[in-house]
């Protein structure tokens, strides 16, 4: 039977390149700046590392098709690298995939690493992609920030929130993340707005202003994993070790039936229920101690707070309102400025997450370090659309055996 992998894998290091426009260097450049400071954080050599998985959402304009980059970029020990792609949720599936390895037994210590290097492509957002000679006819001449907008509007109408009371809770979360990306030296965007400011913004897409959509960024994030026996024998003793990993992927029930109301990710409620129950979670909003969410759209982090359980259906406007989310609120949510300000390469933005998670679990976040260490720390990922689309959960904690 089945038992999980809490407390089975611990993170050995953990480390993070500078996001932004990152135009002189290239993507293996970035995966070095990651890897020397996860090296120095582990305290290991290179050559202890024994596999490798690298995540990357769009390969043909980033590295190619295999896992050869990684490879060579890092000098390993000629291990097996793995190349996996899982939309926004790549850099979260590299993770699951070294974190899968140490649990089974299959290795003593592995490599996840995340990149992209998206500035050099010309496009002011995400490049266009096919899907293949079978795509469907699904979404073919919409954006995402239309799709999120419907997101947005349903979720109003469902729960009766006057616009522009919603339109000023999003306004709250950017700025929230930009005031939090102005203590974070790494972040991409690292300037202070105002509500007014955001609330009156260009419109992209109705109600959605240009504040309101998080923008695209070079950057690599990775983490060294073993199990927390081999991390006390090599002289750890804070240890972080994985509470959960959980991947809840959509199967055509949104999209292809009656019973969605287009207001909610029904992908996130399944794998947060499934995440906590790994975790030994059941009062994520008091057991949590901080978030790391997918805020690809301001009203996304609104409505996630909602399908992880930690605001009642309905209220998480309110919350964020509130000041819940804050960097000295209950629950800090996106405290290192999130995917709006710390930055949005596809295939880093889900170790990138977990490296803020485990930097305020050691007491080491700097400036934007919360004076309460947590214990548990979500970090989550959502790739794709609200009808179709990838949900991936990561739990985070400090070790007690």
């Amino acid at each position: 039977m089945a038992t999980g992998i809490k407390d089975k894998v611990a993170i050995l290091g953990m480390g993070c390149a500078r996001f932004g426009e990152r135009w002189d260097v290239d993507a293996e450049f970035l995966m070095v700046e990651a890897f020397r400071e996860a090296l120095a954080d582990a305290n290991i050599d290179s050559s202890a590392i024994q596999a490798a998985w690298l995540g990357v959402a769009y390969d043909s304009i980033n590295v190619g098709q295999s896992g050869l980059p990684v490879s060579m970029a890092l000098r390993l020990d000629n291990v097996p690298v793995t190349k996996v792609e899982n939309y926004c949720a790549s850099g979260t599936e590299s993770l699951r995939g070294a974190v899968y390895a140490v649990a089974s037994g299959a290795c003593d210590i592995a490599l996840a690493m995340g990149v992209e290097k998206l500035k050099d492509t010309g496009y002011g957002g995400l490049p266009v992609r096919s899907r293949g000679t079978r795509a469907d006819l699904i979404n073919v001449l919409g954006s995402a920030p239309g799709a999120f907008a419907q997101l947005a509007s349903a979720y109003s109408a469902k729960h009766g929130v006057a616009a522009a009371e919603l339109k000023r809770a999003m306004g709250h979360v950017s700025v929230k993340s930009h005031a939090n990306g102005v203590k974070n030296p790494k972040a991409h965007l690292r300037k202070a707005v105002d509500i007014d400011t955001v609330v009156n913004a260009p419109m992209i897409a109705e109600p959605l202003g240009l504040f309101d959509c998080c923008g695209v960024s070079d950057g690599a994030a990775c983490a060294i994993v073993t199990t927390p026996e081999i991390a006390r024998s090599m002289g750890k003793r804070d240890l972080v070790t994985i509470k959960a990993l959980s991947v809840a992927v959509s199967n055509g029930w949104e999209a292809q039936g009656t019973q969605w109301d287009g207001s909610y990710f029904h992908t996130t409620r399944v794998a947060a229920r499934r995440a906590y129950q790994e975790a030994g979670i059941d009062k994520p909003r008091k057991q949590l101690g901080l978030m790391e969410v997918h805020d690809c759209f301001s009203i996304t982090e609104l409505v996630t707070m909602e399908d992880l359980f930690v605001s009642e259906e309905g209220t998480g406007w309110r919350d964020v309102l509130d000041g819940f989310f804050d960097s000295d609120g209950e629950l800090p949510c996106q405290i290192d400025g999130g995917l709006k300000c710390f930055g949005h390469p596809i295939g880093a933005s889900g170790l990138r997450m977990v490296y803020e998670n485990y930097l305020q679990l050691l007491g080491r976040a700097g400036e934007r370090q919360r004076k309460t260490i947590p214990q548990f720390a979500l970090s989550h990922n959502l790739g794709g659309f609200p009808s179709q689309n990838v949900a991936a959960i990561a739990i985070v904690g400090r070790h007690e055996k």
